[in-house]
């Protein structure tokens, strides 16, 4: 219980205004102090308050299992069950019950999949972003320490600084005014000014400044818990989602045409019965519909992810992943990213400014201007230059600490001397300590003149000025300032940036560097990584101060055709985004902190860094685990390989549809013969029980940038279905139209019955629905891009079952009866076509003379009993020649170390092809 009678509930309910009461009086009722909690208080109080996060929805387990049969694509199969017990009801015969429980058992198996996968891809997904839960400075026991924001409660005391999101409702202590970002909570554009006293909401980002601030309210009882509703996220629909709805609805609408044609004829014109119809219908739909797309294509992005993580790049949103794959344009930040962001200072390069200073004391000014606590890199590295970093207090009184922020881009700090005079020193970016010096004519142009020859070493400048401060007052401007030094800091590249860069630019991906150091600085470290030298300063985003050669060039281009822009402020780097995204550049961008975030959310690809701060993660969409650019180009590459999986996924599918679609409407129609649904249905387990494994299958990535070309896909899958679909008629025709198969390889004929023709018909088409898979995942021969072993072994596993059943299996209901090994391994022959999809070879069209002789070489061939053979021929010079010869002579037959040739005569009877 609170002082004064009131009750911990009565805080919770919001009874007492915890706003707006007088501060005293408010640690009064939360019962703490500016020293903080306890340990053990505060534990009891969280079994009080309960975490400080918002309730998580629930979902119901079931709700969400159904869902996953709630899609276009299971709407059409869920029709096709219902045809199969409701309109396949007629002619003397009964409900199509097999395949109605078949289709079921296709769309549970599938829900299932998807339900799994999903559910292992979010636990993994919660487990990884658990390690990046927002973090808070607490102060407990009397000690400050880094604490995740959940374990807040009220009467806490936090500090808040540049970068942070507000963790909890809060009420600012002593010190400067903050400026914050409400936008996500009040939709107001611009930062707001805080000052001690007033509350800060939680889910609000501090743009500027830091302080000290006594936790009001957490979880749910904040304003922003309260609010939740106004920052939810929307139903818009993702581009991944609009890709599978335009797949879905080219399938659909290749069904619905196969549909109509095939009622059109078969009723009115050929007055086919009213069941065999129906079962005709429900081949075309349940073989047609790409039931496994949703969850193939989604399990293949899981995975991908996981993968990626292990990597060191946390997907937060997984449709991330393809459009990585299809990145043209990284914009990198050069700090920390591209340089290892751990600065030393040359010590014998420091400049003094005034006659009664030596380097030392420019030293010891700069690290009076730092932190000697909670520190950033060059604050560490000015400090750690002094003999011992207490020496940056000793013998002053710290009055008051002024942090960076991206805007004035210097810290600062009032202090008083042991004579009880007032000083303020200062450190920075040198184009805002020059300003702040007002410096002019000759020392102007000596800064600037010493910044430049650091920058051709590459090393980069911070500036040092210090005034006195008379008024003896924080708020007050004080005296003129005194230019007192530039250090020059060398902040050295990653060891492997060069390299990186080398494979991105391979890759596709131009690498544009974006930082807020010097041009000179920025044009060094790009030539030193091969990046090119071809940068600007920010000013020339905006149009101003263009030079000569560059005046005459629109904005957009000339942001495309730079190496990169130095100097640059936030507004800049959203401008370059958005200016390559009006060129249709796929565009990524790095950062890491506050000033980011606008730029990270317009980028297609937001990247937030290794330790980059709450605000930059919250507006990212990958957040990097491991420091540097290698991370980016190894997480391209992944994407780019999950990218072509379901690529070859999407191919697969629309072909297999063509071909269901094609194929057996022109059998129905022509022969007038009724094709097994049940059997059919057979086809599409067996067909997604091997696709499954696609997630997983060894492929190349794209050497250049990926995207969906849909246009691409749908030709490319029209051409493979229609050509299976008129091999399949092809084969049907001699299976029933001629003694073909009996007469070549010695079976038995069928042509007079449907039912082994069912069993011969249903072996080649799922032997090759399931081959094809091998021609989509490949741009060359389709056994030249080893698979993985995965899909082989589900490749194996449905063959060997499918031909079990076109052998062994004698089910009338499905009108098929078995046809045995003879026809089974004949059938499994010849439906091992030529794969249409071949690497481009260099054509050598040569003719031997007929009958002529050969020079010797090494011989090695086949068939000869016909003196018909392809042989490969190893000539005296190395080549290789490879073509259909006839064997005129046979004189003699060698072996040599285990290999055997023969010596002869031959005629080329045909072209021969050099490999």
């Amino acid at each position: 219980m609170a002082d004064g009678g009131i009750t911990w509930d009565d805080i919770m309910k919001e009874t007492v205004d915890l706003e707006h009461m007088p501060m005293d009086e408010l640690f009064d009722q939360l019962k703490c102090t500016k020293q903080g909690l306890t340990g053990d208080e505060g534990r009891r109080r969280l079994g009080i308050f309960g975490p400080n996060k918002l309730e998580e929805k629930k979902e119901n387990k079931l709700l969400k299992f159904l869902g996953f049969m709630w899609n276009p694509l299971s709407w059409v199969m869920e029709a096709a069950a219902i045809m199969a017990i409701v309109l396949a009801n007629g002619g003397g015969k009964p409900p199509d019950w097999q395949d109605f429980v078949g289709i079921t058992t296709l769309l549970f198996i599938n829900s299932t999949i998807s339900f799994i996968e999903e559910n292992n891809a979010g636990n993994a997904a919660a487990a990884l972003m658990a390690g990046l839960a927002p973090k808070t400075k607490l102060l407990r026991d009397g000690k400050w320490s880094e604490e995740e924001a959940a374990d807040l409660v009220p009467g806490d005391i936090i500090s808040i600084k540049l970068g942070d999101i507000v963790p909890a409702d809060a009420r600012l202590l002593e010190g400067d005014p903050l400026k914050i970002d409400q936008a996500a909570l009040t939709g107001e554009s611009l930062p707001v000014t805080k000052k001690p006293g007033d509350s800060v909401f939680s889910g609000s980002t501090c743009k500027q400044g830091e302080i000290e601030a006594v936790v009001i309210a957490t979880g749910v009882h904040t304003f922003f818990g309260k609010a939740a509703h106004l920052v939810d996220s929307t139903n818009q629909v993702g581009h991944f989602q609009k890709v599978l709805t335009a797949i879905g609805n080219f399938c659909i609408c290749s069904i619905a045409v196969g549909l109509v044609i095939e009622i059109v004829i078969m009723y009115p014109i050929q007055k086919r019965t009213y069941r065999n119809g129906i079962d005709n219908l429900l081949v075309l739909l349940i073989g047609g519909i790409p039931i496994a797309m949703p969850t193939v294509l989604s399990v293949t992005m899981a995975i991908g992810s996981h993968k990626l993580s292990q990597q060191g790049a946390i997907t937060k949103r997984m449709t991330a992943i393809e459009e990585m794959a299809g990145m043209d344009i990284l914009c990198s930040d050069k700090t920390g990213t591209l340089t290892l962001n751990k600065l030393t200072v040359d010590k014998t390069l420091i400049e003094v400014f005034v006659k009664d200073m030596d380097k030392d004391t420019v030293v010891l000014m700069g690290a009076r201007a730092s932190r000697v606590e909670n520190q950033d890199a060059i604050d560490a590295c000015i400090v750690g230059m002094l003999g011992n970093p207490k020496e940056a207090r000793a013998g002053v009184t710290e009055v008051h600490f002024l942090p960076f922020n991206p805007v004035d881009k210097r810290t600062a700090m009032t202090y008083i001397d042991q004579s009880g005079n007032w000083h303020r020193v200062s450190k920075g970016a040198p184009e805002q300590i020059v300003e702040l010096c007002n410096l002019k004519d000759e020392p102007r142009n000596r800064v600037f003149n010493i910044i430049d020859k650091f920058a051709e070493r590459g090393l980069r400048s911070l500036a040092v000025c210090t005034q006195t401060v008379p008024e003896k007052s924080k708020e007050s401007s004080g005296g003129p300032w005194v230019f007192v030094g530039l250090l020059p800091l060398f902040d050295p590249p990653r060891h492997d940036s060069a390299e990186t860069i080398r494979r991105a630019l391979h890759l596709g991906v131009n690498v544009k560097m974006i930082t807020g150091d010097q041009l000179a600085i920025g044009k060094e470290t790009g030539r030193r990584l091969g990046m090119g030298t071809n940068m600007y300063p920010s000013s020339s985003l905006l149009g101003q101060n263009k030079d000569s050669a560059i005046a005459n060039i629109p904005i957009e281009e000339l942001i495309e055709k730079a190496d990169g822009f130095a100097g640059v402020f936030p507004e800049h780097k959203y401008e370059i985004v958005r200016k390559l995204q009006e060129r249709n550049h796929i565009v990524g961008m790095t950062g890491d902190g506050v000033n980011d975030a606008p730029a990270l959310k317009r980028a297609d690809i937001g990247i937030a860094v290794a330790d980059a701060t709450d605000a930059a993660r919250g507006a990212s969409d990958i957040v990097l685990t491991e420091p540097g650019l290698s991370v980016i180009v190894s997480a391209v590459l992944t994407s780019r390989a999950i990218f072509q999986r379901m690529k070859n996924y999407t191919i697969y599918a629309v072909s297999i549809t063509i071909r269901v679609v094609l194929g057996f409407m022109l059998i129905a129609l022509i022969w007038k013969f009724d094709f097994s649904p049940f059997m059919v249905l057979i086809i599409a387990i067996l067909n997604d029980g091997t696709i499954m494994t696609i997630s997983k299958d060894k492929v190349k990535p794209s050497p250049m940038p990926d995207s969906w070309k849909l246009k691409e896909i749908f030709i490319t899958g029209v051409v493979y279905g229609t050509y299976l679909a008129v091999m399949t008629v092809i084969f049907f025709w001699l299976a029933q139209e001629s003694d073909f198969f009996s007469e070549k390889f010695g079976v038995h004929s069928i042509k007079d019955n449907d039912y082994e023709l069912t069993a011969a018909l249903y072996l080649q088409v799922s032997i090759v629905s399931q081959a094809l898979i091998f021609v989509t995942r490949s741009r060359s021969w389709s056994y030249a891009e080893r698979p993985g072993l995965l899909l082989l072994t589900a490749f194996f596993i449905a063959q060997l079952i499918a031909t079990l059943i076109a052998v062994y299996a004698n089910w009338d209901f499905a009108k098929i009866h078995g046809i045995g090994w003879g026809w089974a391994g004949h059938g499994t022959i010849c439906s091992k076509t030529r794969p249409l999809s071949q690497p481009k070879r260099t054509m050598v069209k040569e003719k031997g003379k007929p009958n002529g002789p050969w020079p010797n070489g090494l011989y090695t061939g086949s068939n000869s009993q016909s003196n018909q053979g392809l042989l490969a021929i190893k000539m005296p010079s190395g080549l290789t020649w490879l073509g259909e010869v006839n064997l005129i002579t046979l004189q003699s037959t060698h072996k040599t170390k285990g290999a055997s040739y023969t010596k002869g005569e031959c005629g080329i009877s045909s072209e021969a092809e050099r490999s």
